[in-house]
């Protein structure tokens, strides 16, 4: 997958992990996006060491998305848990 895919991946995978995990978070969109792609890499890295499969196959594929949202939903959890720490 291009870079682009990559970026609207994550763009859609960090709003759908902000909308599952409610509340009041700091950063604006490019957080989330940021948030997103590296959710979708360390979801397809967790799918891959855990379950053994190749979880980012494709853009269309919905064990992408769902690899990405996992990722981004607990990144955002360990995020949400460090800028709380810090104020």
């Amino acid at each position: 997958m291009g870079i682009l895919a990559w970026i609207l991946i994550g763009l859609f995978a960090g709003i759908i992990a902000k909308m599952l995990m409610p509340g009041k978070d700091p950063g604006g969109i490019i957080i989330t996006i940021l948030i997103g792609i590296a959710g979708g890499l360390l979801g397809g890295w967790l799918g891959k060491v855990i379950f053994g499969v190749d979880s980012i196959d494709g853009f269309f594929e919905i064990s992408t998305w769902i690899a990405a949202i996992v990722g981004s939903f607990i990144l955002l959890g360990v995020f949400r848990l460090f800028s709380r720490a810090r104020h």
